[in-house]
């Protein structure tokens, strides 16, 4: 019997990423990766996997009124693609340049490594969307935006003197359906956060401050 993934050592968890990223790095050099600039989107087919290898990939649906509902956020070594979703319609879009990788679902079966590979990455993605239903679910809709930030800051975020910056622009209509609420909300609550000092604006791009990430219920996954 296994052991559970919890169970594993560190080291071991290191191990086990960098045979996963040397396959990955040997089919590169073999493949050409298929590039998208932001903001195209990205067709999924039924029998085929995309591994992100750079950029960050936005996921949604869009439901019978034509609005959007934001599913999660795909970076690096993510797997996406219709065989790893039941969600009915199911769209891709570029938030940031994008380079992925096509696999066929058959090659990925056949590959131990790039199965288990894949699986460790869908079981970040499962944190993320459990991660993202406990957000829905706060009363606040102040609560839910700024654990939102947070979440997407630990996941994404590039270290910087000022801070941790978001390197993803999600406009505040994109932000909104998230969490259930209206632009207008989003951009008022975003003025309050950077009055509250822990949220600020540079060049476009949001950077967290350290202390409020330090006091995230989210910190475990800022590694």
């Amino acid at each position: 019997m296994s052991a559970h993934p919890s169970l594993l050592s560190n080291t071991a968890q290191r191990s086990y990423q960098g045979d996963f990223v040397a396959v990955l790095e040997q089919l590169y050099r073999e493949r050409t990766l298929t590039p998208y600039a932001a903001g195209c989107t990205i067709p999924l087919r039924v029998n085929e996997v995309l591994i992100v290898c750079r950029g960050v990939v936005q996921l949604y649906t869009i439901q019978q009124d034509g609005s959007e509902t934001l599913l999660g956020l795909a970076g690096p070594s993510m797997p996406i693609g219709l065989p790893l979703t039941i969600v009915d319609p199911y769209w891709a879009t570029a938030l940031t340049d994008v380079d992925v990788l096509p696999l066929a679902i058959t090659e990925v079966e056949s590959s131990p490594l790039l199965m288990a590979g894949i699986c460790r990455h869908m079981m970040l993605r499962l944190q993320q969307s459990e991660a993202w239903l406990a957000i829905a679910g706060k009363r606040l809709v102040a609560d839910r935006l700024r654990h939102l930030l947070l979440l997407i800051a630990q996941e994404f975020g590039q270290v910087e003197p000022c801070g941790v910056r978001v390197p993803v622009r999600l406009t505040h209509h994109q932000l909104a359906t998230a969490i259930g609420t209206t632009r207008v909300t989003v951009t008022r609550l975003l003025k309050d956060f950077k009055n509250e000092g822990w949220l600020q604006t540079q060049q476009r791009y949001l950077i967290v401050q350290f202390e409020q990430l330090r006091e995230s219920s989210w910190n475990r996954m800022y590694l």
